[in-house]
């Protein structure tokens, strides 16, 4: 997982490990050394490279390597520093605080409603989107929550099965019409079953034509406008790089989104595109998925995400939601 940045960042990294300390070092006053500007330029730049290949947003390398610089700028070093391990750690804090920068507790937000919650889910279709609304079903229920499914994908026959499978296999409440139907009814009459019953959350399954399509985008801000979900939530394919924090940018532009999902990241061998996007569109990413089993689904957690990208060993929390 995410090979492709690790190696660049090592590459980057290691361009300078076997530097004498005179080479990477000036001195400063009477009492030490200090990092050469020179140097910390070389190094940044080949790690602004690395990043941009790997699939990371022009604006968001453009950050980490700022960050990265304003902790080594000027750094008073002695004979022992080591020029790569101060770069991994001053590059580990700045990944974190960009994951970091936005926060997420589903929990919290449902639990704070204290009635029916509805959650529209978008993206292109093959990202996972619907197999993403069934974990999360599982995961609501697990925690005691009762879930209404909603069909809205009516573009698609297969997409109505397939969810109604799902259905059958939870034990939960589906509702659907027939394909080619109005999506934003079917969404409504979900919302519409769970507040007459109260259940608690509803999860709305949406088209996902190419996200360029305008009477898709339109179709989206309707059920928007009929359905009033309280979040709407990105699912975004980590294999599918830059294209993927272009169609996060799109929707949000068009609907709104408060969230993100990012799919297939156990194959993601560049990584850019979990930095990527909760940069661009200002969203913090909330869950992360994997495989097809229902358990293969866990809560975002931004040292899981970092300690992957380094290579560490360090397993997530994948039972919270």
């Amino acid at each position: 997982m995410f090979k492709a940045l690790r190696e660049k960042f090592s590459a980057a990294s290691s361009a300078a490990k076997n530097r004498s300390i005179e080479d990477i070092s000036e001195v400063a006053g009477e009492t030490g050394r200090r990092l050469r500007e020179s140097v910390l330029d070389d190094v940044l730049q080949d790690l602004q490279m690395g990043l941009l290949e790997a699939d990371v947003a022009l604006p968001v390398a453009e950050e980490l390597t700022r960050k990265v610089r304003e902790s080594l700028a000027g750094k008073r070093i002695d004979k022992n520093f080591k020029i790569d391990e101060a770069i991994q750690l001053a590059f580990r804090a700045a990944v974190k605080q960009v994951l970091d920068e936005q926060t997420f507790s589903l929990k919290d937000a449902i639990d704070s409603k204290n009635s029916t919650y509805v959650i529209m889910f978008v993206g292109i279709n093959g990202t996972g989107k619907t197999t993403v609304i069934a974990k999360l079903a599982d995961r609501l229920q697990k925690h005691g929550y009762t879930v209404v499914l909603a069909a809205a994908d009516t573009f698609r026959a297969g997409a109505i099965e397939q969810l109604t499978i799902h259905a059958d296999r939870l034990g939960c409440k589906i509702i659907k019409h027939q394909a080619g139907g109005d999506p934003a009814a079917v969404a409504y009459d979900a919302v519409e079953h769970a507040k007459a019953r109260k259940r608690g959350v509803v999860l709305i399954d949406t088209a996902g034509r190419m996200q360029t399509n305008t009477n898709l985008m339109d179709e989206m801000k309707k059920i928007k406008r009929v359905a009033k979900p309280d979040l709407v939530v990105f699912v975004g394919d980590s294999l599918a790089g830059s294209d993927a924090v272009e169609q996060a940018r799109r929707f949000h532009e068009t609907v709104g989104i408060d969230a993100v999902v990012l799919t297939k990241i156990d194959a993601d061998a560049k990584g850019g595109a979990a930095l990527s996007i909760a940069k661009t569109v200002g969203r913090p990413i909330a869950y992360v998925s994997y495989g097809q089993e229902y358990d293969e689904f866990g809560k975002f957690d931004s040292d899981w995400m970092v300690s992957r990208i380094f290579g560490d060993k360090r397993s997530g929390n994948t039972q919270d939601f």
